[in-house]
């Protein structure tokens, strides 16, 4: 009984050593030409924070529309607004909150609005 266990054990250690070694060395997945929308939500949410961080220190609106338009084609009022509701969702800091808060003020007042609409 005990040798079977053994045997049990020793497979099941193959089995996951052989796994690992055909997914990490053998052949491991490769990703060539991704693009910024194929990102999980919370890191296209960070990477709309790193965006704000930036254009706090740096002031450049035009700069920062540019880098949220290579994340989506969404517009960059949209792309920074979803990524506001996200992080309130989950409870960024408010630094963060405020971050993101002051970038979607900055693409508002760059956004026109269409005729005939009041905000």
């Amino acid at each position: 009984m005990r040798s079977r266990w053994i045997r049990f054990v020793i497979a099941i250690a193959a089995g996951i050593g052989l796994g690992l070694l055909v997914g990490w060395v053998i052949a491991p997945v490769k990703y060539v030409d991704t693009t910024l929308d194929s990102l999980r939500a919370d890191y296209k949410a960070d990477y709309v924070l790193m965006v704000a961080e930036t254009y706090q220190a740096d002031g450049n609106l035009g700069q920062a529309m540019q880098r949220l338009a290579t994340l989506d084609k969404r517009p960059p009022l949209q792309i920074a607004q979803q990524a506001l509701a996200y992080a309130i969702g989950v409870n960024y800091p408010a630094a963060d909150i405020n971050l993101l808060n002051h970038l979607i003020q900055a693409l508002q007042s760059a956004t026109p609005t269409p005729k005939g609409s009041s905000q």
